[in-house]
């Protein structure tokens, strides 16, 4: 079945570091002229949508806010479902102002809702005990995003995965996942474009959070040699990608 719209990755897929992979921009405008829907679906929560736009754009892109959907979005949207507004918020100063900004209050006690996202740094014992007593008694736990790692300007570097695990291991209870590889993370993106998942395609550079998240929920997995690709973790992996292109440089490959 022929690919009608794509949902791209953004950290290791269009840059690393803020630095473009060769020929990403030209292969976003291409995209655009050609008038192919398509989104940015991140689970960085390091920095605000409009951060990440601004970024890009100053790396010779051309992207607007709108067209970036990051998990602080779905958070918000069920937020607001079960009517919660007082939460825990461990993440950036950028994500935590995204919830402040949509009027949710800040409680380190005695909150309504625990909210993880990649806080780097901030991950410290007593931040993340805290959040377990919290959770341990009762508060809704979500997480922004369950990545292993990323590829930062520096090498491999932990994602908020292996302190979300931390936590659900000693509270004995699973986070509700507002990013990929959550199948509304890519069923929401696809049907904000108004195309059918099977006829959309994922283009990532994680095996499992990407390729393999993106097929469960029924899209096409496409897995970039870009970011933090290794041959040796998507063989062991289990997941086999429905495509595997050398980078988003060659995303004609797969519309054309």
């Amino acid at each position: 079945m022929p690919i009608q719209a794509v949902l791209i990755d953004i950290d290791g897929v269009l840059a690393v570091g803020g630095v473009p992979i060769p020929g990403a921009p030209g292969a976003i405008h291409w995209l655009e002229d050609q008038g192919i829907p398509h989104r940015f679906v991140s689970n960085s929560t390091r920095r605000s949508r409009r951060q990440i736009a601004e970024r890009l754009n100053q790396a010779g892109f051309s992207i607007r806010v709108d067209q970036i959907t990051t998990p602080v979005v779905a958070a918000l949207r069920l937020l607001e479902e079960k009517e919660i507004s007082a939460c825990r918020l461990l993440m950036t100063d950028a994500a935590r102002s995204e919830f402040l900004d949509a009027g949710i209050t800040e409680a380190p006690e005695d909150a309504e809702a625990v909210i993880v996202g990649d806080a780097g740094s901030a991950f410290t014992f007593g931040i993340l005990n805290g959040a377990f007593r919290e959770i341990n008694d009762g508060a809704l736990f979500i997480a922004l995003e369950r990545d292993r790692y990323w590829m930062a300007e520096d090498g491999l570097t932990l994602a908020a995965g292996p302190f979300v695990a931390a936590l659900e291991y000693a509270t004995g209870r699973a986070a509700v996942v507002t990013g990929k590889p959550s199948p509304d993370a890519f069923l929401s993106a696809s049907a904000m474009m108004g195309v059918e998942p099977e006829k959309t395609a994922m283009i990532g550079d994680d095996i499992r959070t990407d390729v393999g998240g993106a097929q469960n929920a029924g899209l096409v997995g496409v897995l970039v040699k870009t970011g933090k690709y290794s041959s040796a973790a998507a063989r062991e992996s289990g997941i086999t990608p429905d495509r595997i292109i050398d980078s988003i440089a060659s995303v004609r490959e797969l519309v054309v």
